[in-house]
């Protein structure tokens, strides 16, 4: 199937490299490097590890230096029972680039590490170069929420209907029906229930929309048309907050676009990449209001 993950394709990449960061506060952050090239921060979802990008890894390790890590509260980051913040794990991110040597880098940040990836280019214009957000929202008063029906589905007293409700909101059904997992995006199962209960906080507290129009970094605004779980309808908001900001929609995609649509999804983050290497910002003429972005449908096959 054109557009979506191959069943059963592996996603080791060799001389992968595990380390940890030392915060300002004491926290120690893990973080995993693999690949060549340009560095690339991936940041993952909420109340998940590094491992988020266990099935996508590979394709950008092949052209980049793949930087991951494990927020505080999950993998093997220290887990202090105290409030979290997106803005905080935003600095968490910059004490494992300033532990790697990392004066600059791309970024790529998805769901909740698209949150926190909005505060890293709003506070820390000097350390982004380019940035990429996925399937995520600017939070408070002006983000669309998901609908009463989805937080109920996954508010479901028996687990195993609250893991079903997720996994329906992360793949389509034809992607379910094949891939039985086991699913790197639905959790840290090793995340002791205090970290996760923070981490929803963290992610429900965000809100960077007055922030959002000093983003200086080229910005690519990257969504599935079928997100029930972090609306589509969020992508316009943060393209047309961010200036100069492109969109672009896959269609029939949820919200795990980057996994089950990565055939799509990888190329289109690459390319914008590769693109903003020699394209001055003030020449890019894809503002979300002027461009509309869709992938068209034929590009995706049946």
């Amino acid at each position: 199937m054109w557009g979506r993950r191959a069943a059963g394709r592996t996603s080791l990449v060799p001389h992968a490299a595990i380390a940890t960061a030392t915060t300002v506060d004491g926290t120690r952050i893990a973080h995993r490097t693999e690949g060549a090239g340009p560095p690339l921060l991936l940041l993952g979802g909420q109340s998940n590890s590094h491992r988020w990008w266990d099935p996508v890894r590979a394709d950008f390790a092949a052209a980049r230096t793949t930087i991951s890590l494990d927020y505080r509260g999950t993998g093997g980051s220290d887990k202090p029972d105290r409030p979290y913040s997106t803005q905080e794990f935003a600095e968490d991110a910059v004490a494992v680039l300033d532990a790697l040597g990392v004066g600059r880098a791309d970024v790529y940040g998805t769901s909740m590490g698209g949150r926190v990836a909005q505060w890293l280019a709003a506070r820390h214009p000097e350390r982004v170069r380019a940035l990429v957000l996925g399937c995520t929202s600017p939070g408070g008063a002006h983000a669309i929420e998901r609908a009463p029906e989805v937080r109920r589905s996954l508010a479901a007293a028996d687990p195993r209907a609250a893991r079903a409700a997720l996994l329906a909101l992360m793949y389509t059904p034809g992607w379910l029906a094949v891939h039985r997992g086991p699913f790197t995006t639905i959790g840290d199962p090793a995340m002791p229930p205090y970290a996760r209960g923070r981490h929803l906080v963290a992610s429900n507290k965000h809100d960077a929309w007055d922030v959002l129009p000093s983003i200086a970094a080229p910005t690519l605004v990257l969504h599935g048309d079928d997100d029930l779980l972090n609306p589509t309808a969020n992508a316009p908001l943060l393209a047309g907050r961010i200036p100069g900001a492109r969109l672009e929609l896959i269609p029939g995609a949820r919200h795990a676009y980057f996994e089950e649509f990565s055939a799509v999804a990888t190329p289109m983050v690459l390319d914008f990449l590769g693109s903003s290497d020699a394209d001055p910002r003030g020449d890019r003429p894809t503002r979300a209001d002027a461009f509309p972005g869709r992938v068209p449908p034929e590009a995706l096959g049946p």
